[in-house]
């Protein structure tokens, strides 16, 4: 496993912001829409979000940033689109907006997390070897 990935404090704050955001995100897609609750809840998913792709810019190997970076300047262009399509009643595009950062920021690349040479795969998959 490459000496670059430890669990750093800056990688602990990203991998709960993270797991809260889909946590959150999960609730919120279930739950009823366009009521108050689904208005704050939606508003504390998009700054999770946008601090995990935020905190992401403080992980880097030696030699640089990864193209997981390119995804995290995409969620956060793609967090404001989904909120102006809210604050526009656009409800169709704000569903499909939210949904894909959902599926894509947090379950597809959250899925890659848990390679066996990335930091969280490596350390589950330690655990059963």
């Amino acid at each position: 496993m490459p000496t670059a990935y430890t669990w750093t404090p800056v990688i602990i704050v990203h991998a709960a912001l993270a797991v809260g955001a889909l946590l959150l995100g999960a609730a919120l897609l279930k739950g009823r829409k366009g009521h108050r609750a689904h208005r704050i809840g939606g508003w504390l998913w998009v700054i999770s979000m946008a601090s995990v792709a935020g905190v992401s810019f403080a992980i880097y190997r030696p030699a640089g940033y990864s193209w997981i970076h390119g995804l995290s300047v995409f969620t956060l262009v793609t967090l404001v689109l989904g909120v102006s399509a809210a604050r526009a009643h656009r409800v169709k595009q704000h569903r499909l907006t939210m949904i894909s950062i959902y599926l894509g920021a947090l379950v597809i690349t959250g899925l890659f997390t848990l390679l066996p040479n990335r930091l969280i795969g490596h350390a589950l998959w330690a655990l059963f070897v």
